[in-house]
């Protein structure tokens, strides 16, 4: 086995009223902004099969479906679609992480199939995370095989053990930054693949893959089926549920990524503003004015976590207010509410100010049920 068991390191998955405001809005859309850049990564290839379950071949409906979201993604002006593969060759690890994170992407997607010995069934997308069980850990040990298909791979990945407590407390420290939209991003899509795939989903979760290890940008890795289980595996071999897992995957993207510009857009709205109000005796500038939202309730993320904990202000940077909310598999931590999405604002900018630059504002509806923000906004 040489070192197989010492190399349990886990593969790809992988690494946001008056005419002034009209005004400012119309230089908010007409204002060139940089490409949203998607690192599109097709599982596996080349020697590297992937799972063989029911005689399919993993590689191929991974790059099929990856060739589909990027097809339907590249007819969006603003996005720029990047590539590992766009064909059947072997590609390292470390050439994934590498593409994704060269080209300064904004997304790393990484698509894969599963497998098991039973009929077991549903999608699954990963983040990147040390909390996960013996189940996720063992998915992630699977994907991550493939090092060992690598030349020089004892040197290129050693330090990268994840049973090693060194490593755990060095991934707690760089997931931080961008486990909370990686999080976002993956109830996206595993929202997607129930509500428009009617596919089982077996949510979101975490594991500890290299790929995402070494991706600097909000990454997920999506596990899009059994293909061991007969039904599941026959409709992911099939060009009409590769094209629908596809859309789904694109469909979530591009939530996402409109969840993410409404609110840079709304900033920018406001910043434009204020630099051309002129101050006015007991008036208060429009851009301060509620931002009334019937129905909507504003709440700022600060952290998410496998780990309960108490909602105390030595927790939360000396942050009062804050709530918890298990979502899934994961505890969510918001600091304060409103349905004025100006004030929603101001309590992102003393949760930063506090210390949680990478906060959010996430918008819920009467039932408390998640709504992408830009749908709220727009």
């Amino acid at each position: 086995m040489r070192k197989k068991n010492n190399f349990n390191i886990y593969l790809t998955i992988l690494l946001l009223a008056g005419s002034l405001i009209h005004s400012a809005f119309a230089k908010a859309q007409t204002k060139q902004r940089e490409k949203f850049k998607i690192v599109l990564d097709a599982g596996h290839g080349g020697k590297d099969s992937g799972n063989r379950g029911n005689g399919y071949y993993e590689k191929n409906i991974a790059l099929n479906v990856v060739l589909a979201i990027g097809g339907q993604l590249e007819q969006l002006d603003d996005v720029e679609v990047i590539y590992t593969r766009k064909k059947d060759v072997f590609l390292e690890l470390w050439e994934r992480a590498d593409i994704a994170n060269n080209s300064n992407a904004d997304l790393f997607i990484s698509v894969h199939c599963n497998s098991h010995s039973s009929q077991a069934k549903g999608t699954e997308t990963f983040v990147l995370g040390i909390g996960g069980n013996a189940k996720n850990m063992a998915i992630a040990k699977k994907e991550n095989s493939v090092i060992l298909l690598e030349d020089n791979y004892e040197k290129r990945y050693a330090g990268f053990d994840p049973n090693k407590p060194e490593t755990s407390i060095g991934l707690e420290l760089m997931q931080e930054e961008y486990l909370d939209q990686s999080i976002n991003l993956a109830s996206f899509i595993e929202n997607e693949f129930t509500s428009t795939v009617k596919r089982s989903s077996r949510g979101v979760k975490q594991a500890i893959f290299w790929v995402l290890h070494r991706s600097v940008m909000p990454s997920v890795l999506i596990e899009t089926g059994f293909l061991t289980n007969n039904e599941e595996g026959r409709f992911l071999n099939s060009k009409n549920g590769q094209e629908k897992m596809a859309s789904a995957i694109s469909k979530a993207v591009v939530n996402y990524k409109e969840s993410i510009q409404a609110v840079e857009r709304v900033a920018l709205i406001q910043k434009e503003a204020q630099t051309s109000i002129e101050p006015i005796e007991n008036e208060t500038a429009i851009v301060d004015k509620p931002i009334s939202t019937p129905g909507i309730t504003f709440k700022v993320q600060v952290a998410a976590s496998k780990t309960m904990l108490e909602t105390q202000p030595y927790n939360f940077k000396q942050l009062i207010n804050v709530t918890r909310v298990r979502d899934n598999n994961f505890y969510k931590y918001y600091y304060k509410s409103t349905n004025d999405y100006a004030q929603a604002r101001k309590y992102l900018e003393e949760a930063k100010l506090a210390g949680y630059e990478e906060a959010f504002i996430v918008s819920f509806n009467e039932q408390n049920i998640k709504v992408p923000l830009n749908q709220v906004l727009n």
